[in-house]
């Protein structure tokens, strides 16, 4: 079975003494491996979902579009980036053996880390499409850290279900926001390409 789905970065982690994958937006990984997934969230969601039968499982990491409302956005008018980060992940790990029955979610990030933003923030926008997503699915929540205003970095252990977050304080260090804008901004000209097969 092929595990490495988009990750750009896998690594051996020293802290936790494990083999680890690194996703930035717009990247997802799953594994059957008693390995880490980790990522840093601004207003960006991820969604960690497993079997908790088999420890199969994977994270993704998103920027929903917004609908285009706001001119100013960086966000890109075409509304099925979120969909489709969710369904990919999700028929990802179906495809590799997990059941729709035994899938869990544990949900994070969605933090008011970008200004300029009218109506509701980009943040709000991703926590309140992924909540009704799963339960659209019929995927249970069983753990949620969503929006507030700090950064997020998630550590995921599919095998065990196991989630360590720590939020992170945003000093002088603009790295994530920038890294989110420059996401943003590909969605306006980067059609999001592949065919999803639905269950």
């Amino acid at each position: 079975m092929e595990n490495e789905h988009l990750a750009t970065n896998v690594y051996y982690d020293r802290t936790f003494d494990t083999q680890a994958a690194k996703i930035l937006p717009g990247e997802y990984y799953y594994t059957a491996k008693d390995m880490l997934i980790v990522t840093v969230l601004g207003s960006c969601v991820s969604a960690c979902i497993r079997d908790r039968v088999t420890g199969l499982g994977g994270m993704n990491h998103f920027m929903l579009p917004d609908g285009g409302a706001d001119k100013d956005s960086p966000v890109s008018a075409s509304a099925r980036y979120g969909t489709f980060a969710m369904e990919i992940l999700i028929n990802s790990l179906l495809k590799s053996g997990a059941r729709r029955d035994n899938l869990e979610a544990k949900v994070f990030g969605g933090g008011a880390v970008l200004k300029g933003f009218t109506a509701m923030n980009v943040g709000e926008r991703n926590a309140a499409f992924v909540q009704t997503f799963l339960r659209n699915e019929r995927i249970r929540v069983v753990a949620e850290d969503l929006n507030d205003i700090h950064p997020r970095k998630v550590y995921f252990f599919p095998r065990t279900g196991k989630v360590l977050v720590k939020k992170l304080m945003q000093s002088h260090n603009d790295t994530l926001a920038k890294r989110e804008i420059e996401y943003a901004s590909r969605l306006k000209v980067q059609p999001v390409a592949g065919e999803i097969e639905l269950f």
